[in-house]
């Protein structure tokens, strides 16, 4: 990738209060770069301080030290430039898909006409094969349209940037490959900025353009792995003797640093 430089970690630790008036050291001294319409994927144990850093680009929180950057400018606050994405979907329960993917157009930062917001609608629930179920409730969905629906919502209000916190973790490994395979087709139109923590290596090696390993925490750079692989990608790719390994090497890092996080636990003793 040679587009510029758009997020920017610099020096980045942050610590956390601890019941017992200390600190705990989440992040470390740690700097990479996100480029324009690049796809980031962040890996490593549970616990180390990942979602930490999506926050922080979030606009959620803010370092103990060291700076965030967006286009230059340190991070203070959230924007509707910046689409955020869980797990847990993060969908209205209350309100329909279409109105569910209307409801941030409604907002001041992205607000649109009746009729440009019922044009965007329409165009995402046809992306996301959503379109049929316009006026039924997030309930009647399965968990991989509900995940649709709150993508569709996300692409809706036009961020820049998406970040990406474990979205396809509870579906079942059908759903989440089609996912995938969706997340792609809809990005190669779109041509959005991606970070994205997750805790698959396959996930990661599939989607990204760099992948960021961290350490178990206090939470380092491990290393940072430029995927060879051009798109648009398809399934195929999953079998191709590069792929394996380059999956095995990350599987590697990843579980030592698993190791390491189980020893902090449970120290040897001398």
């Amino acid at each position: 990738m040679t587009g510029p430089t758009r997020i920017a970690f610099q020096n980045v630790s942050v610590r956390f209060p601890t019941p017992g008036g200390g600190d705990m050291q989440v992040v470390d001294n740690v700097s990479y770069d996100i480029r324009d319409r690049e796809f980031v994927s962040v890996i490593g144990p549970s616990g180390c301080g990942k979602t930490t850093m999506m926050n922080i680009v979030a606009g959620f929180m803010q370092p103990t030290a060291g700076t965030v950057t967006l286009d230059g400018k340190q991070i203070s606050s959230p924007g509707p430039d910046r689409g955020v994405i869980f797990q847990e979907y993060g969908v209205f329960p209350w309100l329909s898909v279409k109105d569910n993917i209307a409801f941030g157009l409604s907002l001041r930062a992205n607000r649109a006409a009746s009729a440009e917001r019922d044009e965007i609608c329409s165009r995402y629930m046809r992306l996301m094969g959503l379109a049929e179920f316009a006026d039924a409730w997030p309930r009647m969905l399965s968990g991989g349209m509900r995940q649709r629906l709150a993508l569709a919502r996300a692409y809706a209000v036009k961020p820049q940037f998406l970040l990406m916190d474990e979205p396809f973790g509870a579906l079942d490994a059908q759903t989440r490959s089609a996912m995938q395979d969706l997340l792609l087709e809809v990005l190669a139109a779109e041509n959005k900025t991606v970070m994205l923590i997750t805790h698959s290596v396959e996930e990661a090696l599939y989607l990204s353009n760099r992948i960021v390993v961290m350490t178990a925490r206090p939470t380092r750079i491990r290393e940072v792995i430029e995927v060879p692989f051009a798109y648009p990608r398809t399934d195929a790719l999953h079998e191709s003797r590069e792929f394996g390994e380059l999956r095995s090497h990350i599987r590697n890092l990843v579980m030592q640093e698993y190791a390491q996080q189980a020893l902090q636990r449970n120290p040897q003793p001398a």
